[in-house]
């Protein structure tokens, strides 16, 4: 069998199976494994040959096994080969998924980070004062992370890492979650809502105590006997913080 004829009958396997080795292959094109390797090289260069794209299921595996590879080692020691083992997925599948780590981080950060659900809500209520707006985002966000504080813990160490590998999940941050919540304070204390200050210090006065409850929280119930829940808790902090912030004009009001 000559190399085109057995990628023309290695297509339609992969498309089906894009997770088959090429032991596999070769027993459904019925050729033998060192003619696929002495043709292509390895079963990645099967798949640059034919360009098969990743199938529907293969992002979220992805992202799942790199989470969990990052959680247990750590972004700077995380292998792309092993992502893709793990995700049972091509290297060259993976590369086209997301081209480095960079890009992998970012949209773990999208995925598991509650950025989106509060970037959401802020725009939904941008109209809103602050003293409906920022207890729903509390609540919003410890909804989105809900069962979810190993990654929690392990995304806010990794984004504050400034890596070079996590440079790309830090802009994307800054760029969309942070510039959205500063946006709607600075609008805020410029309507007289809230107190004049730095918008970036507002947002880690907010975002601190709320971030601190919801890590420490398996710690705070299981030695400490917390037993207040945790919409209930996010939502205390967030008006501890407006009471704080409440600018003297809005009082008069």
């Amino acid at each position: 069998m000559k190399p085109e004829a057995a990628l023309v009958a290695a297509r339609p396997i992969l498309r089906r199976n894009p997770s088959a080795s090429l032991n596999e292959v070769a027993a459904a094109i019925r050729v033998s494994r060192a003619t696929l390797y002495r043709m292509f090289g390895s079963r990645e260069g099967l798949l640059r040959r034919l360009d098969v794209e990743p199938d529907p299921g293969s992002r979220e595996r992805v992202l799942a096994a790199a989470l969990g590879l990052v959680s247990r080692d750590g972004l700077a020691k995380l292998s792309m080969q092993e992502v893709a083992a793990t995700a049972g997925v091509s290297r060259a599948s993976l590369y086209r998924l997301f081209p480095g780590k960079p890009a992998l981080f970012r949209e773990l950060l999208r995925t598991f980070s509650p950025a989106e659900t509060v970037v959401e809500t802020v725009r939904r209520l941008h109209h809103r004062p602050a003293e409906e707006v920022l207890p729903e985002i509390a609540r919003a966000a410890a909804r989105a992370l809900a069962g979810r504080v190993g990654i929690l813990r392990t995304l806010v160490f990794e984004v504050t890492s400034t890596s070079d590998e996590s440079a790309e999940g830090l802009k994307y941050m800054i760029g969309h979650l942070v510039s959205t919540m500063c946006s709607y304070l600075a609008a805020q204390m410029a309507e007289g809502r809230l107190k004049q200050m730095d918008p970036v210090l507002a947002l880690q006065a907010f975002v601190g105590p709320i971030l601190f409850h919801l890590i420490t929280r398996p710690i705070a119930e299981r030695e400490l006997g917390l037993e207040v829940p945790v919409e209930e808790a996010v939502t205390a902090l967030a008006e501890t913080w407006l009471q704080a912030m409440r600018s003297t004009s809005s009082e008069v009001q």
